[in-house]
């Protein structure tokens, strides 16, 4: 089947829009892509990005791994994660368990300016017919396809009878809505803030990622992630459906333990405000949605795909985006662009992204009980066997699945060491 640009129609070229491109592009498939805004342009953003961005990118181009552990002003590159229960406590948890098997680091660090822009930058003008400034106003699904009009400048312009859209354009994506039916759910969606810092005492030297279980936003949670060049991204996040129960502001919460929680407020004696602290909203993959319909797919956080415990999002974003081209190159094989035959990217996505989600969906629920954070944290603190186990837990699922077994917490309750 011979594909036109305008057959293949991607909206937003934020992570999961652009390797979509790019692995459409890999493939020799041409398509077209949008965006609203003109690049470089900020995201608000914890700025983290985990392993499985670096798995994508290595299935995409080794050489992109390579220019980013290359480039110091803009990527910092994270070792591990820093988990700090509500007594104060904390344990460091490297992302591998060997480090000295590792030729880069297993996450990254950097702020979604550089970072997009980087993505933006590599797609292929060969294959990708690339718009910024397109702002979607309609979309019109009918037997033919679906008919997209873009404001372009401050001219409409229709893309007509286009036969596979890719929803990529985040939270608040018109694709997801429309098409998808997709619905902010309060019980699957968090708040977040996000502030950038400079002189943040005590980063670690590793630059391990911080996640706080301060009493004060519990059952929400607080984060300090170092970045380069001596700034730090500072933030909290909390389930949306508890905010809004409790009337929680939580901008002020966080200025409030920054100030006053004892583990906290000394590392921030000398800090200094950079900007604005400014807000956003995480949709959470703590449940199963449709991600695809006739002639469309939804990736990213237009499916709802954000880690409910983490809150890490781009990781999640470039996998949908990867599996997306893989199956659009599949549609094209087989002239097939129906709901049913795109279950298929539904199911492969589920079936290697599900039990992930459900466990840190698990995970999300137990901040709840700050108690038994404060247990295995202690625990962990005086044991270098949990330590390492728990390190184990990050590559290997199996082994992570262990969290929601009641049998692990009674062995280490039962055990004195």
């Amino acid at each position: 089947m011979t594909i036109d640009p305008t057959s293949i129609v991607i909206v937003g070229a934020g992570p999961a829009g652009c390797t979509t491109s790019m692995f459409l592009s890999k493939a020799g498939i041409p398509h077209t892509i949008i965006d609203k805004a003109v690049f470089p342009r900020d995201k608000v953003c914890g700025d983290a990005l985990s392993g499985k961005v670096v798995y994508v990118l290595k299935e995409l181009n080794n050489g992109l791994l390579q220019e980013y552990t290359e480039n110091a002003q803009s990527f910092l590159p994270s070792w591990g994660v820093k988990f700090v229960a509500p007594n104060g406590k904390s344990i460091d948890i490297p992302f591998k368990s060997d480090m000295s098997k590792e030729d880069h680091a297993p996450g990254f660090i950097s702020k979604r300016i550089d970072f997009d822009n980087s993505l933006f930058n590599h797609l292929d003008p060969k294959f990708a017919n690339i718009h910024t400034n397109a702002e979607l106003i309609t979309v019109k699904p009918h037997i033919n396809g679906i008919d997209l009009t873009c404001k372009m400048g401050g001219i409409e312009q229709v893309f007509a009878n286009v036969k596979m859209v890719i929803g990529a354009e985040g939270d608040r994506s018109l694709i997801g809505k429309q098409l998808g039916g997709i619905k902010k759910e309060n019980l699957h969606y968090c708040a977040g803030i996000r502030a950038y810092y400079e002189g943040v005492k005590d980063l670690h030297p590793q630059n391990f990622i911080e996640l706080h279980f301060l009493d004060e936003l519990l059952p929400g949670y607080f984060w300090i992630f170092p970045l380069p060049n001596g700034q730090a991204n500072v933030g909290a996040g909390m389930l949306s459906d508890t905010v809004s129960k409790k009337k929680i502001n939580l901008k002020a919460d966080m200025l409030k333990a920054i100030e006053n929680n004892p583990n906290i407020k000394e590392r921030f004696k000398d800090a200094k405000l950079l900007g604005k602290i400014e807000g956003w909203g995480l949709p959470l993959g703590s449940k199963q949605r449709s991600l695809s319909g006739d002639n469309y797919l939804l990736a990213g956080d237009a499916g709802s795909l954000i880690d409910p415990f983490t809150g890490e999002g781009i990781g999640n974003a470039m996998y949908s985006g990867m599996l997306a081209a893989n199956h659009i190159e599949a549609a094209i094989k087989a002239n097939r662009f129906d709901a049913s035959f795109n279950k298929a990217y539904d199911a492969i996505f589920y079936h290697k992204q599900w039990d992930e989600l459900k466990l840190s969906h698990t995970m999300q629920k137990l901040v709840k009980y700050p108690w038994l954070f404060n247990f295995v944290v202690n625990k962990a603190h005086k044991n270098k066997t949990l330590r390492e186990t728990i390190s184990c837990m990050f590559e290997d699922l199996d082994m992570r699945s262990r969290l929601r077994s009641p049998k692990f917490y009674l062995k280490l309750l039962f055990n004195n060491n």
